[in-house]
């Protein structure tokens, strides 16, 4: 027997490693589907069907809270990328959803995810606006699209005061970037639609006021 007991302190290593490593593939499992659940939860929010979107999002902070739990005890498994990747896309579910239905918006505080994490999910609900924008601009529904552009507005002047290194903030910097972008493009199209809008109008009053007058000549 060796009298160092390396040998025994090897092996106890060993089985503590064994069980995190089964923890790291229950986790990445879990990652998935919950990256999974929230693209469902975001497409039923931008068909608008609200009940499917509900429970979906009901589902996705069940398997948040259930991988977050399976966590406890390993913290180095917590700062993974693939468990903040997950989380940050149930942040943009929750934000998304609240920020749509004008519900109060959810904080890092009662979704219990890091600020880094919650930030990032924030800013990528933002740059999602611009589809469920793009859908009410083709409804005519200009004013419900400004409400959402304002939201925009604000995550966007909010982010841009987080200076601080990405290995804080998660890459927050690149992710506000795009938001910039994807804002000023969403800012024109609403601006050539009320336009538009306004057009219209002017030339229907036009035609009633030719129409009116043609039929008083008459």
């Amino acid at each position: 027997m060796s009298m160092t007991g390396i040998q025994a302190i090897v092996e106890r290593i060993l089985e503590r490693l064994e069980v995190k490593n089964q923890v790291r593939d229950e986790t990445l499992q879990r990652s998935r589907e919950l990256i999974r659940t929230c693209a469902l939860v975001t497409r039923a929010i931008h068909r608008q069907s609200w009940d499917d979107a509900r429970s979906l999002l009901a589902q996705a902070r069940s398997q948040a809270r259930a991988m977050v739990a399976s966590l406890q005890g390993h913290p180095d498994l917590f700062y993974t990328g693939y468990t903040g990747d997950a989380l940050k896309e149930w942040v943009e579910a929750e934000v998304l959803y609240a920020i749509v239905v004008g519900e109060t918006l959810p904080t890092p505080e009662s979704l219990r995810v890091p600020d880094g994490v919650y930030l990032g999910g924030v800013a990528e609900a933002a740059t999602e606006l611009r589809r469920h924008i793009l859908d009410l601009m083709r409804h005519g529904r200009l004013e419900d699209a400004e409400r959402l552009l304002t939201w925009m507005d604000d995550i966007y002047d909010a982010l841009i005061l987080v200076d601080y290194p990405d290995a804080i903030t998660g890459g927050l910097r690149r992710a506000v970037d795009v938001l910039r972008g994807v804002l000023e493009r969403t800012r024109g199209d609403l601006t050539l639609s009320w336009q538009h809008q306004r057009l219209t109008i002017a030339l229907r009053n036009a035609e009633q006021r030719w129409s009116t007058s043609d039929h008083t000549t008459g």
